[in-house]
This record gives C-alpha cells, structure tokens and sequence, in this order.
C-alpha cells in the first residue's frame, strides 16, 4: 500500500505540473482572443479536444471518467479565461473612465485616486464631496474617490451620510498613509506665523504640535492643498498651511515641520464610488447600511448572524435619523465575498430583520 502511495503522489505531482504549464498556455491563448476580439467559448475545438483525447484510452473502463477529466480541465479553463479576459477589459475601461475627487491637485485625494487606477487616469476635481457624489449620479464621471476613515480621528462622517442619500455603491478602496506638513512661503519663520489654513480632519491629526502654538488662528478650509494654493496665492509670511510634500512642492512652499502628525502610522481609507456595484473573485469585503427598531436586543439580532456564521466584521458605525430622536443608521463591514452561500444567507437574514437595508458594495480589501 505504501509503495503505491508514493507511485501516486509522484504521478500526482507530475499532474500539477502539467496541469500549471496547460493553464499557462490558456493564458497566452485568452490574450490573443482580447488582442483579435474572438470569443472565448469555441465549441468545436471543445469537442476536437474530447474526441481525439478519448480515443487514446486503452482501458474501456476509463472511457467516460477520461472523458469527464477532460471537460472538467476545460471547464476550469473556460474560467481563468473569462477572469483574465475581465481584467483585460477593465483595465482597459479603466483607462478610458473619469475619475473624480475633492480638492485640487496636490490633495491626498488625487493621490490615492492615482495610486489606484493609474496615474494616466483621466481625471476632474470638484469642490465639495457631495460634488463628487452628484457628478457619479449624473453620468459626469465614471468613478469617485472620497476618504471615508483615518486611523487617528476615526470615521467622516459626512461620506457616510453621502452614501445613504445619493445611493450609490463602494467598487472599491485604498488605505494611504498621510504625513501632514506646516507649509509656509520662502523665508517665513516660525514666529511669523498667525494663521494656520487646513481641512478639520488636518487640525485634528495634527492637534498635539498646535497646542504648543495656543496663539495661532486655526481656520479650517476645504481641503489640504486648496489651504497650500490659498497661501501660496496670498504670499503672506502671517499664513500658513497643514498639507503634503507634494503640495509644497506643486505650490513651491518651504516645509517648515515635517510629519506633525501625532500618530506617525496615520493612515486615512478611501472609497472608490460608482453607480453600479461591481463584484469579481478577489473581492473580500462587504459594506451594508440598515436601520433597526427602537427597541432593546434589536442590535444583537443582527450581530448575533456574524458569530453563528463565523464572520469577521471589521467595523460599525452609527449615524443619527433625523427627525427620529435617538434612532440611527448602522454602517457596517465585514469579511466575505457575494459568492458565498453562507454570506448570501446571512444577508438575507439581515435584511429581513432590517426596517430599512442596502448593500452598499463587495469590493476588494486594502489592507495595510
């Protein structure tokens, strides 16, 4: 018995083998079929391949199993070119898509937006998040790109809000550490300093240095590098502005402080939003909104799903009703993919308990 365990796993390990330099082939073949627009699906090479294969088999006993072998190989084929052929095509979709952003160029939000599609991406910036919002319902682009998380001052809570109100769904996300910098234009110095320009989000990442500066007026602004524009614009020695080297360097500003940051692994999470929800195989996190009544256990009704099903949730957060005292929205997240039996099951289960549920996405984590 042994002995042919041992023959086996040495046929086994050879079948492997074979098996990867197949697939890799299928790979060179599903390129040409995208690169000559052929379809994937090609019958009667399907039943070429059966034909010609099944007739080599000397034991008549094996006959039919050979020939199920076959079609099973080529139905896992079939399916690692549909894949590569979807990331063919959405790579080239996404090359050709608007992608928006809030702020100007030099935010932390153009960086991430590069950082995840490309940095050829075509892209336009709008001036407030519910712009970005608005420009994605209205078909004005394709994709937005909206920090919704800092790992020093927790959630923002007007994406949230955003999220419910305009309906649209979280494709996708990308975790970026941010360093904030004082920025302040040639030969300032420290003293010179009476203002300080900078979105709240900065302030609040930054709270530890400014304490040590009670005299300075803090004025918040809509975004880091607009704060780095407007003082370069107004080229006064008096102002200042919490952004990112790469906005002291677009708006030629000294850095005065690097990294101010009290938490030096401060990292912020954005959400990639479209119109349409998109799910692939490596998605591995799923975002739900719902509301529950106001009443005691309603909350434990829900969360009791992730620990019979043995699910991770990430995170949870409320946002109040309004016109509802004391009732809120819950945004959650957790660990899966929609493929899932046991996932479909437990959203289901969700959204019957729910007085109000959207799925807001399955998207792929960016963990850091």
């Amino acid at each position: 018995m042994d002995n042919l365990r041992k023959e086996i796993d040495c046929i086994d390990k050879e079948l492997i083998r074979l098996f990867e330099k197949r697939m890799e082939k299928v790979l060179s073949i599903v390129k040409y079929k995208y690169e000559n627009n052929l379809p994937i699906l090609n019958i009667s090479r399907e039943e070429q391949v059966l034909s010609k294969n099944t007739d080599h088999i000397k034991n008549e006993l094996f006959q039919k199993s050979t020939h199920e072998f076959l079609k099973n190989i080529m139905n896992i084929s079939r399916s690692i070119q549909e894949e590569q052929f979807k990331n063919y095509t959405d790579r080239s979709d996404k090359n050709r898509c608007i992608v928006g952003f809030q702020g100007i160029r030099g935010s932390f939000s153009e960086q991430a937006l590069k950082e995840y599609f490309g940095e050829n991406t075509k892209t336009k910036n709008l001036n407030e998040f519910e712009d970005v919002f608005k420009a994605v319902k209205n078909n004005d682009i394709d994709y937005g790109v909206l920090p919704i998380e800092n790992s020093s001052t927790g959630g923002i809570s007007e994406i949230y809000d955003l999220l419910r109100k305009y309906g649209l769904y979280i494709i996708g996300e990308k975790c970026l550490k941010v360093d904030h910098n004082l920025l302040v234009t040639k030969g300032t110095k420290i003293e010179d300093i009476k203002e300080v320009y900078s979105h709240s989000q900065a302030f609040q990442q930054s709270s530890e240095f400014f304490k040590a500066y009670p005299h300075w007026r803090l004025i918040p602004y809509t975004n880091t590098a607009i704060s780095a524009k407007f003082v370069k614009d107004k080229n006064s020695k008096t102002k200042a502005a919490v952004s990112s080297k790469k906005a002291a360097e677009l708006y030629d500003l000294d850095i005065l402080e690097s990294n101010i940051n009290f938490n030096q692994s401060n990292y912020t999470r954005f959400i990639i939003i479209g119109k349409n929800i998109e799910v692939s195989n490596d998605c591995n996190k799923i975002s739900i909104l719902f509301s529950i009544s106001h009443k005691p256990g309603t909350l434990f009704s829900i969360l009791k799903y992730f620990a019979q099903n043995n699910l991770n949730m990430m995170k949870i957060e409320s946002r109040p009703i309004i016109d509802k005292s004391w009732e809120y929205f819950f945004y959650l997240d957790f660990e899966g993919s929609l493929r899932d039996e046991v996932i479909k099951k437990t959203i289901k289960l969700i959204e019957k308990e729910s007085i109000y549920f959207k799925l807001l996405g399955n998207y792929k984590s960016n963990k850091i």
